[in-house]
């Protein structure tokens, strides 16, 4: 079974600048992913966790970190899948969504990773 990516380098590249606009300064990680589980764009937070563009996502971290992974199931019915985790001490909301035209390509993240929801108060403003 093939499993390469079979999307021009153009095409890659252009889907990398979507990713980028779309989720570059989102605070949590995020990645988007091949069905081979490689990595083809990540934004910094994601990044800040050792993850690293062409790696496969599912060679970072502990083997467990990966069990009930939804990717295959997002993949399949094309439809956004998600699920509250516990991991350590933080509870989070792990989202798998299918890209529309690229039934081979997911976007991965969790909310909570980085930001403790419970304590945001009710109105945050940027101070900048």
């Amino acid at each position: 079974m093939n499993m390469a990516i079979t999307i021009e380098q153009s095409e890659l590249d252009a889907l990398e600048r979507a990713f980028q606009l779309m989720w570059g300064n989102f605070p949590e990680p995020v990645q988007l992913t091949h069905k081979n589980r490689e990595i083809i764009a990540l934004n910094a937070a994601c990044a800040q966790f050792g993850r690293s563009k062409g790696m496969k996502c599912s060679s970072h971290g502990a083997p467990e970190a990966h069990k009930g992974c939804l990717a295959n199931q997002a993949m399949r019915t094309q439809q956004p899948v998600y699920k509250k985790i516990k991991y350590g001490e933080k509870e989070m909301i792990t989202y798998w969504l299918p890209v529309d035209g690229y039934p081979d390509l997911f976007i991965h993240f969790s909310v909570g990773v980085t930001v403790n929801y419970d304590e945001i108060p009710e109105l945050v403003q940027n101070s900048k």
